[in-house]
């Protein structure tokens, strides 16, 4: 269903915001079987260990970095979030105000702190220690929006959720994307089945639909056809380096990754769907769909943290017209 008149926003994340700092590590090993992503970091206990260097990325997180990688693509975004009355929490709203991301939705929490993660950063992949501050969430009053994009909230966010279907549901204009984060996967499939039914995109790299499916499938095919029978109009899978897939009623196609040596991959992921969703709304198509995701994903790796690679509109074009060649193939 199209808008009537223009919505107020394209797109409104909703998700925890976080102050990133990545620790780029020296002296480290890995411990790798057959598959890498079954690789363990090693490092010497009760040790002091050197480091290369320490960035500090206030605004990460996965709601965070969609609602900035919309704006750089011209888009009128916005964020559902919770800081802390903290000058953390005030030095995001900033962040947010310069990337003109609209903060109208923008709480500040007056007992807890802002969420702060740590990035152990070592051989273009990186380890993430999280933790979530305890936060009341609710669903502010949204204005009119063309995309709302649901991703990672900490423990109790089940009542934001059902105060999101009954919205979607009031308001059937707009698509809803999801991006399970740690708490929701928690949960497991049968209890996230009514956010899967509303969904018109889900993302999900090939371990949480694994996860979700409680299944050790290799085939790419099966996990997007068994997803998909959950409800999702639309499910994407990632798979870092090797590519990304994706099926709705009527296509099954796959994309090679864009090329680019891989710096850091944080918010790969989350550069991914923003690109995805992007490309759909702009074109209608899948398999335009899936190059804009991989041409924004493929220049956020270059660069340390999750926005210093993001690319404004006309790069963004730039990208897809030099990598014409490369163009999702039907499996």
């Amino acid at each position: 269903m199209l808008f009537r008149r223009t919505p107020t926003h394209d797109v409104v994340t909703i998700g925890d915001a976080v102050l990133d700092t990545f620790l780029q590590l020296e002296d480290a090993s890995l411990q790798c079987q057959l598959k890498r992503e079954e690789c363990l970091l090693c490092m010497k206990f009760g040790e002091k260990l050197p480091l290369k260097s320490i960035t500090r990325i206030p605004g990460a997180g996965n709601a965070s970095n969609v609602a900035i990688g919309a704006s750089r693509l011209g888009w009128k975004s916005a964020i559902v979030s919770i800081l802390g009355q903290d000058a953390i929490g005030h030095e995001i709203v900033h962040r947010w105000k310069e990337e003109r991301v609209n903060t109208r939705y923008v709480e500040h929490d007056e007992k807890h702190l802002t969420n702060a993660h740590t990035v152990l950063d070592f051989q273009d992949e990186r380890t993430i220690l999280v933790y979530h501050q305890p936060r009341a969430y609710h669903l502010p009053a949204l204005k009119s929006t063309s995309w709302v994009y649901y991703t990672s909230l900490g423990k109790g966010h089940e009542t934001l959720e059902k105060a999101l279907l009954s919205w979607l549901e009031a308001h059937p204009e707009t698509r809803l994307a999801f991006n399970p984060g740690t708490y929701q996967l928690q949960r497991g499939l049968k209890k996230l089945l009514p956010v899967l039914e509303h969904c018109s995109v889900l993302f999900v790299n090939k371990q949480e639909a694994q996860r979700l499916l409680n299944t050790e499938e290799l085939d790419e095919r099966l996990l997007l056809a068994g997803l998909r029978r959950q409800g999702p109009q639309t499910v994407v899978i990632t798979d870092g380096a090797q590519g990304a897939w994706c099926l709705d009623g009527t296509e099954r196609l796959f994309c090679k990754a864009f090329p680019g040596k891989a710096i850091e991959r944080t918010g790969a992921g989350d550069s991914f769907a923003m690109g995805f969703i992007h490309g759909l709304q702009e074109t209608g198509s899948l398999s335009e769909a899936l190059r804009h995701g991989g041409a924004v994903s493929s220049q956020v790796i270059l660069k340390v943290g999750p926005h210093a690679g993001l690319p404004s509109r006309a790069a963004l074009q730039k990208i897809l017209h030099t990598q014409s060649k490369l163009q999702p193939k039907k499996i």
